[in-house]
């Protein structure tokens, strides 16, 4: 069983691993987005690159303006920042479970297309939306990662990625996702904690398949109902 995960528009700064010009280890090879993106990058001015990246503080504009192809990397659980993240809290969990996530939690990426969770990238900004004009990135993304996909994940996918990202890959393989209420109503901001909190407490108890995971019990989330529409099953949970 493979974990489907959103990225998140913050990341955290840093890195003390090779760049990507010394590392070419990448789950999925991008390197025409990685070129149309500096491409992009170099020949706007800070206020178009200000409106492209959401960033009204053109201090932060001129720091994500440079090559990203130096930077220093880390992984992608630990260099993607935001809610879902801190859920997970992967720095302060046992070794076993960040090897977990290592081995079995794939991050969906506007620039990477994506990632494993520990393929090593650098600090980069993309609005979410954000289009390069010279590449149709979601059409690029759709062609070129369904067999490398479908190959890899296997015939259980958990999708704990957000719709967006369906744009890039829907999985043939049998899928469960979940959705979570709170007082009889379904949240949304919120699910990401309690995403992050699924993947971390997969990741504690080992769940590696769909049988372990139909029969496990997760702190703070009440089974409500299973639906299934095709090759997807949702599971609808009660928080508290």
């Amino acid at each position: 069983m493979k974990i489907l995960l959103a990225p998140a528009e913050t990341k955290r700064e840093g890195g003390v691993s090779s760049s990507l010009l010394n590392n070419k280890n990448l789950f999925f090879s991008c390197d025409k987005v990685i070129d149309a993106y500096e491409n992009h990058l170099s020949h706007s001015s800070l206020d178009d690159i200000s409106t492209w990246f959401g960033l009204k503080n053109l201090d932060e504009c001129t720091k994500y303006k440079v090559s990203i192809l130096n930077k220093p990397t880390k992984k992608a659980i630990e260099r993607y920042d935001g809610v879902a993240y801190d859920a997970i809290d992967y720095p302060n969990l046992s070794e076993n479970a960040q090897k977990f996530i290592d081995e079995n939690v794939m991050i969906y990426s506007n620039l990477f297309g994506i990632l494993r969770a520990d393929d090593l990238i650098p600090d980069y900004k993309w609005k979410q939306g954000a289009i390069l004009p010279d590449l149709n990135t979601e059409k690029y993304f759709q062609a070129n990662l369904k067999a490398k996909l479908d190959d890899y994940l296997g015939d259980e996918v958990l999708d704990l990625s957000a719709g967006y990202y369906t744009k890039f890959y829907k999985p043939t393989a049998s899928v469960i996702t979940y959705k979570f209420l709170k007082d009889g109503k379904v949240v949304s901001h919120f699910a990401k904690h309690y995403r992050g909190e699924l993947v971390k407490q997969i990741a504690q108890q080992n769940i590696t398949n769909f049988a372990e995971l139909m029969t496990a019990k997760f702190d703070n989330l009440t089974l409500l109902e299973i639906q299934q529409k095709g090759n997807v099953k949702t599971i609808i949970m009660q928080i508290g």
